[in-house]
């Protein structure tokens, strides 16, 4: 039986761009290029590695986001992966990850599954909770922060690496888990890949084929909220100090002053 792994991956804005919030405090991410998150980028490349290792998997890759974020899953396809399901619906701006747990959980289930991979956070919420609440939602084991991960006789196992030191790990299928930027670099995506992403299949579901009201997501049904938010303020000019004998002095008053000494 084929081995079925859907990999969860979030289109976010460049973070290198000028990024601003909307009106009603959400990322306005029509103001800034958006990518596919670099930590799914390393979930990919896991899933691909579990995937040629293995007699007959399938891989396929789930997006929750507006119609740009078909560039994260083109992006991911052309990597290797073999499917793609985008799930887009005006009714989930705003959605916050309580939300699109429920989102996703809903999808994997439709879908099909034996193991959920997510990157570890992604690169604009950088909550890392998302993994840990599809996996309760789904009512399966979650093996999460994995530095190394494989599946070997219908078992996960993974290896978690702390400050002080590295757990051994392991989970029943179906399971949910989620890797670090430790875990492998991703690949570059070739020029065949590329070519062949634009055929593989890219399937759109909404709310209604999920069967999610409107009010359990977007920002009316959100359980977290932004209430206030600030420009951050335009870099000023630095203080140039001109060492003719007090350098040391002058620079050691500034640091003591900012209280970095």
């Amino acid at each position: 039986m084929s081995l079925r792994i859907v990999v969860t991956v979030k289109y976010v804005p460049d973070a290198t761009g000028d990024r601003h919030f909307a009106d009603d405090l959400t990322v306005d991410r029509d103001d800034v290029d958006g990518l596919l998150s670099e930590l799914d980028e390393y979930a990919v490349e896991q899933a691909l590695q579990i995937a040629e290792n293995a007699d007959d998997a399938e891989v396929t890759v789930l997006t929750v986001g507006p119609e740009d974020a078909k560039d994260a899953l083109r992006k991911a396809l052309s990597m290797g992966a073999d499917k793609a399901i985008h799930v887009e619906d005006d009714d989930l701006h705003g959605t916050d990850a309580i939300g699109t747990s429920l989102v996703l959980a809903k999808a994997i289930e439709k879908a099909g599954y034996d193991l959920v991979i997510s990157g570890m956070a992604s690169t604009d919420g950088t909550m890392g909770v998302v993994p840990a609440l599809v996996a309760e939602r789904l009512g399966v084991p979650q093996v999460t922060l994995l530095s190394a991960v494989s599946v070997e006789d219908g078992r996960v196992k993974g290896r978690r690496d702390g400050d002080a030191a590295s757990e051994q790990l392991e989970a029943q299928l179906p399971a949910v888990v989620s890797v670090t930027d430790q875990s492998g670099e991703a690949r570059y995506p070739s020029f065949k890949g590329i070519m062949a992403a634009k055929k593989k299949p890219v399937e759109s579901w909404d709310l209604s084929d999920l069967d999610i009201e409107a009010e359990e997501v977007g920002l009316d049904g959100a359980f977290t909220k932004v209430e206030t938010a600030t420009e951050r303020p335009a870099r000023t000019a630095g203080t140039i100090v001109k060492d003719e004998g007090e350098g040391g002095k002058q620079l050691a008053e500034f640091l003591a002053s900012q209280k970095f000494i």
